[in-house]
């Protein structure tokens, strides 16, 4: 029974991480790169898995054998840096929640023909429905995986619809004819920067599932959670290229609506709806999720009423889209911003890691620490060059 219980938990973190990272965002960074690199961005899909894997590895583990979340174990390197960690999720999930709400708004746009603004509303009583059960979690983690495997099956069935190269696209995964270093790293932070890769080892944590004789488990939900996102990705990849490589021209406003409409018609497009409904709705439940679990630890009010909190994330950054749109700026802030949340707390993560009074007398893998050493100083330049080149924007 408890083997039994574990894997519905072990499936549930990783579904939840899977589908917090396969947002609109997620839909239209895997369209627009197929377009512009053809089969050759397999290779970049290849290398940004290998890459996740490892990021989110050395996460989940540590806050495993810790017992501690994120910002708990940041405080206890440095008090006060788990304060500001948490403020960096918190703003980046409300800026980026804003746009998964008006993700599903354009989604149900597309299946019913109401305004995105009637849709995103509709999202969020969705999402919010979910939190006033008394299982809350169980119910979240099993929305994710219903989603999650919706979400395989209709993208698979317009990539077989499409008839991509995939001969062509196997042989330049291994052998591309250019390799975009920018496209890996845009695809590693879209996987598991921000708040994504903490929405699965916190629900982990506050599952029970922790200490160092868990590993295996963890090990085993952390890679679980990176191939749903991937196959996603994969198929998603496929299907674009099949259109692409017919020298159809997708639309610049909506590329992931024309990859699906191209490829299957009308079908098609009221598929995307679905897709899209799909994909941004579990994105808003994932965002609010773990944004709040990265505050719930200051006070125990917060944790003793987090569905409410949960609940209060959501209803407001409907309401910001409902009344004002998305915000420009904000989102020039937190997209800026969000570059640089992983390789600050993946860096926290790798000290604390070798910290006895954090992890006891866990030994962390050598290869392990190397492999997140290596993230931390790619993701840290390319965030600052982000954040630099966004900051004009931000004030003009």
């Amino acid at each position: 029974m408890k083997a039994k219980r574990n894997w519905s938990l072990l499936l549930g973190a990783a579904f939840l991480m899977a589908t917090s990272a396969v947002g609109p965002g997620f839909l239209t960074q895997t369209t627009v790169f197929t377009q512009s690199l053809a089969a050759s961005f397999g290779f970049v899909i290849l290398a940004s898995i290998i890459l996740d894997i490892g990021v989110q590895l050395n996460v989940w583990r540590i806050i495993a054998v810790s017992e501690k979340r994120a910002q708990d174990i940041a405080n206890m390197l440095l008090p006060g840096l788990g304060l500001f960690i948490a403020v960096l999720i918190v703003l980046g999930g409300f800026a980026f929640n804003i746009g998964n709400v008006g993700g599903a708004g354009l989604g149900f746009n597309v299946l019913f023909g109401i305004s995105p603004e009637m849709g995103a509303v509709v999202a969020a009583a969705i999402a919010i429905g979910i939190f006033l059960v008394r299982e809350a979690k169980k119910v979240m983690d099993r929305f994710a995986q219903i989603m999650g495997l919706l979400m395989i099956l209709l993208i698979v069935y317009v990539a077989i619809t499409s008839a991509p190269p995939v001969g062509e696209a196997v042989v330049k995964t291994f052998i591309p004819d250019k390799i975009d270093l920018i496209a890996i790293i845009t695809l590693v932070g879209g996987t598991v920067g921000g708040y994504i890769t903490f929405a699965g080892g916190h629900r982990l944590l506050d599952a029970g599932v922790k200490g160092e004789s868990s590993l295996s488990e963890v090990n085993t939900s952390a890679v679980s959670g990176i191939t749903v996102a991937s196959i996603i990705r994969i198929f998603l990849f496929l299907a674009a290229l099949g259109v692409v490589s017919k020298g159809l021209v997708l639309d610049e406003s909506n590329p992931p609506a024309s990859v699906f409409q191209l490829a299957a018609g009308n079908i098609g497009y009221k598929l995307f709806g679905i897709v899209m409904v799909s994909a941004a709705i579990t994105s808003v439940i994932g965002s609010a999720y773990t944004s709040v679990s990265f505050i719930k630890s200051f006070h125990k009010s917060i944790e003793q009423n987090e569905n409410w909190f949960i609940i209060g994330f959501i209803t407001i950054s409907t309401a910001i889209f409902v009344t004002i749109g998305r915000p420009v700026h904000l989102l020039i802030l937190a997209g800026a911003l969000n570059g640089l949340i992983l390789p600050i707390t993946l860096g926290t993560i790798l000290i604390a890691a070798h910290k006895t009074q954090i992890i006891g007398r866990y030994k962390h893998p050598l290869w392990l620490t190397i492999f997140g050493i290596l993230v931390v100083l790619v993701m840290a330049w390319m965030g600052g060059y982000t954040l630099m080149k966004q900051l004009p924007d931000l004030f003009s």
